[in-house]
């Protein structure tokens, strides 16, 4: 559980859509400032919908969502946005702009920032996100991995104190799903809190370091990423599928690896240390 105060509270809460479907039930959860969180499940499992609740785009038939301490039931949905910055799955339902320059400056200018306020932070945006070369193109003719960056780049002018982020790995190369992954981890050191929904298992791996399993719109499990991915039961149950490198490693443990690695990285430093230890005992 979080070390710190919570910035997100959510308290039994209940959600039933307008035609009957009961997508949330009993779910309890707290995210407290730069955590790296991902929330996980099959599709239909209630991701999406408990997301929506945290930034007020849904408010709970039942239960409770507080935000900084104060609850979403009535709060503007353009305030709660300035706390929690949701980037939509599709990075074209959010880019209307002439320009990225212009696109990042949207949101700052409506939270009703002063001009000189809203080019800092237009600025400060361009140069973390690498975008400056691209400052002045029109969003629209970018490239997909870079108009993902301009997406949640125009989230991050806000300052949002958390960051939720609906599938953001889906259709990038890995090289490009690293830029992002630690763009987002930079953001988790600085005090953000980062909520990722995804099916990007190497990327969970990489990226979170809590996982939150969710089944029928019920928490399954509230665990350590590692903790999560190395379960296989409860992945199984989830309808979700380890990473390679976890796969990999459990398959090795007949050779005295531990199943518990979940990265290129951690595998090799065991193989590392595995034959140290056998050429000691020689």
């Amino acid at each position: 559980m979080p070390e710190h105060p919570p910035l997100i509270q959510v308290q039994d809460v209940w959600f039933t859509y307008p035609g009957g479907v009961q997508a949330l039930r009993g779910v309890n959860l707290q995210v407290s400032a730069g955590e790296r969180l991902a929330l996980l499940g099959r599709n239909g499992s209630g991701k999406t919908t408990l997301a929506k609740h945290l930034n007020g785009l849904l408010v709970p038939t039942r239960g409770r969502v507080l935000v900084a301490g104060v609850e979403t039931v009535g709060q503007d949905v353009g305030r709660l946005a300035a706390l929690v910055g949701y980037v939509f799955q599709n990075p074209d339902h959010q880019l209307f702009s002439r320009s990225v320059r212009e696109e990042l400056a949207f949101g700052p200018r409506n939270l009703g920032l002063p001009p000189g306020e809203v080019a800092r932070r237009v600025e400060a945006a361009l140069r973390q996100f690498g975008l400056e070369e691209a400052a002045d193109t029109p969003p629209a003719i970018l490239g997909f991995a870079e108009r993902r960056l301009v997406a949640v780049a125009s989230v991050v002018a806000m300052r949002p104190a958390a960051l939720v982020l609906d599938e953001p790995f889906a259709g990038l190369s890995w090289p490009s799903v690293v830029r992002l992954g630690m763009l987002l981890v930079q953001l988790a050191a600085a005090g953000h809190a980062i909520i990722l929904i995804t099916h990007q298992m190497r990327a969970v791996a990489a990226f979170a370091e809590r996982c939150v399993v969710l089944d029928d719109g019920r928490v399954l499990a509230d665990r350590p990423t590692r903790e999560t991915l190395v379960d296989q039961p409860l992945l199984k149950r989830a309808a979700l599928a380890p990473p390679a490198m976890v796969r990999l490693g459990q398959q090795l443990r007949p050779y005295g690896f531990s199943g518990r690695t979940l990265r290129v990285d951690e595998l090799v430093e065991e193989y590392q240390r595995l034959r140290g230890a056998r050429r000691e005992r020689r």
